[in-house]
């Protein structure tokens, strides 16, 4: 098949920094072109993904990260682009509904975001003609009313992360300078463990800015160190050489890539049971899912004893960017098949 992707605007494929979604395009990218497939990437003409890469587009816009007016441009040029392929995949908001997409090409949306009354109304109306993918069943079970073609959870490619013995001895926090991310909580739950904690974090919008300074930069002792935004390569070193990833969500993320990320380094994974994280971590095993501080805690402190061997395996077996890139090359060839009830564009 001749695949389109369409990534969103705001980051590089794969990113250079913080960039979940993008980091998901790239392994699907790269996955359908390892199972032979032709791969058309519609990214920021400052991407590196391997793939054949169309031009016209403008570097990442990380400023306006979010903003519609930003995208509309960027998914024109997408499906002017994009025209000829078998299928088209794309991973924006706003692009699927875009009046004038190649016609007879079917349109794959996935949805990277939290299900919102505002969001289920609009991806409701999107299924219409385009077949909709969740990342996570607790995702799907949000929007009941949302016709969902299929459940695919995200995949990394195991081999792009190396295998850490987690001998720096301390917990890690990765994510975003958001009070949903559960920065504050990890501060606590690496105290009440006796453990350091590490905290690398985006903190570039002014609300991450302001969050740090009023709330967070304030909370911080001796045994927390504050790191920044690490580029790739030092995210990697630090997934490898922590206990655990500390990851206390305060909101039902759809997924969270951070923690596939770090079991693929063999690092298990400290969290709360809420969201997609019941998916990805089996408790006692690759980790633990706890809620308080002191449960949090002592859930760190055992993180240490556990296999990271066990880690690793559960990645390469279900949450690899080749299953990843499988799982919808099926649902493409259903597509197209007419297997799956079509959702062309009229």
């Amino acid at each position: 098949m001749r695949i389109g992707l369409i990534a969103p605007p705001w980051v590089p494929v794969p990113p250079t920094a913080y960039g979940g979604t993008e980091a998901v395009v790239h392994a699907l990218a790269t996955g359908l072109t390892a199972a032979g497939h032709s791969v058309v990437l519609a990214a920021s003409s400052d991407s590196s993904s391997p793939v054949e890469r169309p031009g016209g587009f403008s570097p990442a816009m990380r400023s306006a990260m979010g903003q519609s007016m930003s995208e509309l441009p960027h998914v024109i040029r997408a499906y002017e682009a994009l025209a000829g392929v078998d299928v088209i995949h794309d991973h924006t908001l706003t692009g699927p509904l875009y009046r004038h997409r190649p016609p007879g090409v079917p349109v794959v949306c996935t949805m990277h975001t939290v299900m919102t009354p505002e969001l289920r109304s609009v991806y409701r109306m999107m299924a219409r003609d385009t077949a909709l993918v969740a990342i996570s069943r607790d995702q799907a079970a949000a929007a009941p009313e949302v016709p969902i073609a299929r459940v695919i959870h995200h995949g990394v490619d195991p081999e792009d992360f190396p295998f850490g013995d987690g001998s720096g001895g301390y917990a890690l926090f990765l994510g975003r300078m958001d009070p949903t991310k559960g920065v504050v909580e990890a501060v606590m739950a690496a105290r009440a463990a006796g453990i350091p904690l590490k905290i690398a974090a985006k903190m570039s919008a002014r609300a991450e800015l302001d969050y740090f300074r009023d709330v967070v930069e304030p909370l911080l002792g001796g045994d927390e160190e504050f790191l920044g935004e690490p580029d790739a390569a030092g995210k990697l070193e630090l997934l490898g050489g922590a206990l655990a990833l500390i990851n206390p969500l305060q909101w039902d993320e759809p997924f969270g890539m951070v923690m596939i990320e770090a079991l693929a380094a063999g690092t298990p994974v400290v969290a709360v049971p809420r969201g997609a994280a019941p998916e990805i971590v089996d408790d006692g095993v690759t980790g633990f899912l706890r809620n308080g501080t002191d449960e949090l805690g002592l859930a760190l402190r055992a993180a240490a004893g556990l296999d990271r061997r066990d880690c690793r395996a559960a990645v390469e077996r279900r949450f690899s960017s080749e299953l990843m890139a499988r799982r919808h090359a099926t649902l493409y060839a259903e597509l197209l098949t007419g297997e799956l009830r079509p959702v062309r564009p009229s």
